[in-house]
């Protein structure tokens, strides 16, 4: 068994495309427009990740449909970054900010920060000290 994606709906595919590629650095990996089913798929890929069948996140526009309830049971997707000082200041460069953090982790060790994409989706930024 392999981890293989994620997905999340989006009112403006192309806002959170941006969003993804230009502020955290994600590939397009592929778009696909779907018009018997009135949706938009669209596969990117962290910039750790290689390969196209590594893991993705996978963003779905259903065509007229501009925000959805995130509800309650959702809560985060979670990314490793080498160092949260250089990514918050790409992240601030970009006009954007974190959320929360960064902060340590219970553990004491992790630094953590949370980020929020276009659609308020919440993102876990982790910089694990060396063990």
């Amino acid at each position: 068994m392999r981890y293989l994606h994620t997905m999340i709906r989006t009112g403006d595919l192309d806002r959170s495309i941006a969003f993804y590629r230009d502020v955290l650095g994600f590939r397009l990996v592929s778009r696909s427009d779907y018009p018997d089913g009135e949706f938009t798929l669209a596969f990117l890929q962290a910039p750790g990740d290689s390969g196209n069948d590594g893991p993705m996140l996978e963003l779905t526009y259903n065509w007229g449909v501009s925000s959805y309830d995130l509800g309650k049971g959702y809560g985060h997707v979670a990314f490793k970054v080498e160092s949260m000082d250089a990514f918050a200041e790409n992240l601030r460069a970009r006009g954007h900010d974190f959320s929360w953090g960064p902060g340590k982790a219970p553990n004491g060790r992790t630094a953590i920060a949370f980020i929020v994409d276009p659609d308020g989706y919440q993102i876990e930024l982790i910089e694990r000290a060396d063990a």
